[in-house]
């Protein structure tokens, strides 16, 4: 069976879009080095075509199929198991921006376009696509609709599925579904695009999307600021929101642990303020100027400085320093891998709620696990946190994450579900949070969840084992 889906695939894309031997590594890899899988071929399809009639001959023969964009993700969704029994289809030569459309503030493009690519071709046409995340010079469209990526802007502008307006993709059975009119209003019937969006390529392969655009900010600025407590920075957060409103596009907080990572392992990136228990990362876009932009700033870090709701503060005064500002923000998960393993968690809470949960949640750990460190950091101006355990200094962080991810995940995920949160914001559920997700989710959404699957991939070949 196996000897004739090969032959079949090579007759869909070409013999040399047909992997079975040498090394598959970038491909049966994941990002994190987590999971490594065996793939019984790897095949690139070339056009939407090209993906229908791979999926056709799959479906035919009974195989299963793991969809891939950069991979980049980080919950093993998208490399395949151990069996040697999946396909794996890379959509990296899907990577045309077929269309922009400037009066509709709109791009179409494949779904194995690099994210900073999709920014590039926006940003050509004087015209901004906001989304935006530290792994977007590898990352993929197709990917960032797949996990309904969030990233630095969500506070503005949403996730990935609030800047979708359309998509295309093959079904379970490889016929082509397609939705990429660019409409913003279209309520005919059941909404499909937002359906697969999020889906984790378990309902259909993605392989093109249609973007909203926004027009470029006339202005951008950028501020660190330290806060004694998470209460403090919730405060700057209120007040950020009440006196930018809309123009507040950005607003990052870094525990003092996450910073020291990334001044122990880059030391070339200059830390501007003195240290504190956090830090914060402010972003204004103004559509009237910079002249504009630094007054209302400066007022806001003026009056919350005068009442104590900061201690420091840092304005960027060139793009560059901007950039500065952001790489320190972005370098901490790159800290954390050159510090070693260690338990992820990439939580939604409340915002009112946060404090709270970082005060309970890190006594409890600290409680049980003697010199835990707690690397803290995230999106807390849209309640997303990368709440990231790693083991005791001079512990082995293999093994302690070997031993006690389980006992730490049920300290955290508890935590999370009783301050009302979700146990995954950004990443996705795939293979490492799947069984969690059977605990916690409620019933009936997962009782609804199953039947969407078995309607639309009655076989069971995109992606099993994934989120369900």
């Amino acid at each position: 069976m196996s000897a004739a889906l090969i032959a079949a695939l090579r007759g869909a894309v070409g013999a040399a879009n047909v992997l079975t031997g040498g090394d598959l590594s970038a491909y049966e890899l994941d990002w994190r080095k987590r999971w490594r899988g065996k793939a019984l071929a790897v095949v690139r399809p070339g056009s939407t075509n090209d993906v229908a009639a791979v999926v056709r001959a799959c479906a035919l023969h009974g195989t299963p199929i793991v969809a891939q964009g950069g991979n980049t993700g980080l919950v093993g969704a998208g490399v395949p198991d151990a069996s040697g029994t999946q396909v794996l289809m890379s959509l990296a030569r899907l990577n045309r921006v077929r269309e922009i459309d400037r009066a509709n503030l709109t791009l179409t493009a494949e779904a194995g376009c690099v994210l900073q690519a999709v920014q590039q071709a926006a940003a050509d046409a004087g015209l901004l696509f906001p989304l935006s995340l530290a792994a977007e010079g590898s990352c993929t469209i197709g990917g960032n609709l797949a996990t309904n990526a969030g990233g630095t802007q969500v506070l503005r502008y949403g996730n990935a599925r609030a800047l979708c307006l359309g998509l295309e993709a093959v079904t379970a059975a490889g016929d082509v579904w397609h939705g990429l009119a660019g409409l913003r209003k279209d309520n005919s019937g059941y909404d499909l695009r937002d359906l697969l969006i999020g889906s984790e390529g378990t309902l259909a392969i993605i392989t093109a999307a249609t973007l909203m655009l926004h027009p470029r900010p006339a202005a951008t600025m950028t501020a660190l600021a330290t806060c004694a407590s998470l209460d403090a920075c919730v405060a700057l957060l209120t007040a950020a929101q009440r006196r930018l409103g809309p123009g507040l596009t950005g607003f990052e907080v870094m525990g003092a642990y996450s910073l020291a990572l990334v001044a122990r392992h880059f030391a070339q990136l200059r830390q501007p303020l003195p240290g504190a228990p956090w830090t914060v990362l402010v972003e204004l876009s103004d559509n009237e100027g910079e002249a504009h932009a630094r007054v209302q700033f400066e007022a806001l870090l003026a009056d919350a400085l005068e009442g104590g709701t900061i201690g420091d503060a840092a304005v960027a005064e060139s793009m560059a320093q901007s950039r500065a500002m952001w790489n320190l923000r972005e370098a901490i998960p790159l800290a954390q891998s050159e510090e070693g393993l260690n338990i992820k968690h990439d939580i939604s809470l409340p915002v009112s709620r946060i404090a709270t949960f970082c005060a309970s949640t890190g006594a409890a750990l600290a409680a049980r696990w003697p010199g835990i460190r707690l690397v803290t950091f995230g999106h807390l101006g849209d309640g997303n946190l990368h709440y990231n355990v790693q083991a005791p200094q001079g512990d082995e962080a293999a093994a302690f994450l070997r031993d006690e991810e389980r006992a730490v995940n049920q300290v955290v995920f508890d935590a999370v579900v009783a301050q009302g949160g979700s146990i995954s914001a950004e990443h996705g559920i795939g293979a490492l949070k799947r069984d969690e997700l059977a605990l916690r989710k409620d019933a009936t959404a997962l009782a609804m969840m199953r039947a969407v699957k078995a309607a639309l991939d009655p076989q069971g070949l995109l992606n099993p084992g994934r989120v369900l």
